[in-house]
């Protein structure tokens, strides 16, 4: 398993970096529009839609995405999103991760689809604006959400369930620890002050994540990168909660050894619009 999640992950950045790097925004447009497209069609599994009504929604936002983009969507500001589509899952995060998996099946299937596809195109349109700010931006706030998860994997392994009894959400996800959660927010503050000496030297150019919240003072600059961290392990949990309320594992095959791209985007779906949010005047 550790040898198919590896190869998987080398193929996809031989994929990904090569169209963050290129000078054409469309061939990341097209990368992430077709990989929202997936995400949404396996969103549609999730809310048990059956399987060709799922693929047409996968395709159709797919298609939304691009037709976005090409009138010129990407490149108008959209504070109002950041702030409402932010404030939800703020909102959802607290609600849901209290009330489990009950309180989600609760709400009516329609509105539990639309407010996934929302999520999923307000990630979409910050992922497309965040390549346009920098390369630099841009692979500051994924290094954000890589080292969060990385980290509590690791510290997880190594402490969890020995220094704080209780563990994070038994009912949801009971792999998750507090030991792990803590260890990934002390290496992403560690990252984010190592980014910030390193930044002048940086040949990718416009300034990173970590460089435009310092500009506000250290204090808001700690306070924003535990927040989304924080917010960072709600996203992985509440996909967690979205994939037990649907009795599966994984919310697909599509990529071997990491199941599919809902499962590997989910920590970025709400850090995406709220590093906009606090970056973006």
């Amino acid at each position: 398993m550790l040898k198919q999640r590896i190869i998987t992950a080398v193929l996809l950045l031989a994929v990904l970096i090569p169209a963050v790097w290129a000078d054409d925004p469309l061939a990341f447009v097209l990368l992430t529009s077709l990989m929202m497209g997936a995400a949404g069609w396996e969103w549609a599994r999730l809310c048990t839609w059956p399987a060709w009504p799922a693929r047409a929604c996968g395709l159709a936002f797919a298609l939304l995405c691009l037709h976005f983009w090409r009138q010129g969507g990407t490149t108008q500001a959209w504070p109002w999103l950041w702030w409402a589509v932010g404030s939800a899952w703020v909102l959802m995060a607290a609600a849901l991760l209290r009330g489990g998996v009950d309180a989600w099946v609760r709400l009516p299937l329609p509105l539990r689809w639309a407010a996934g596809m929302v999520a999923l195109f307000a990630a979409w349109v910050a992922l497309v604006q965040a390549r346009a700010i920098g390369i630099n931006f841009l692979f500051s706030v994924f290094v954000l959400v890589w080292g969060a998860d990385v980290a509590a994997y690791f510290c997880g392994r190594l402490w969890g369930g020995r220094w704080i009894a209780p563990k994070l959400a038994a009912a949801i996800s009971p792999g998750k620890t507090w030991e792990g959660a803590i260890g990934g927010m002390v290496l992403v503050m560690a990252l984010a002050f190592a980014w910030r000496q390193w930044e002048p030297l940086s040949p990718w150019g416009a300034m990173s994540l970590y460089g435009r919240l310092g500009e506000q003072g250290p204090v808001f600059l700690f306070v924003s990168i535990a927040f989304l961290t924080t917010m960072s392990v709600a996203g992985d949990l509440l996909e967690s909660l979205f994939k037990r309320s649907a009795g599966v594992k994984d919310s697909s095959q599509l990529l071997p050894g990491h199941g599919g791209v809902l499962d590997r985007i989910d920590a970025l779906l709400p850090v995406l619009p709220l590093a906009m949010l606090l970056c973006v005047r």
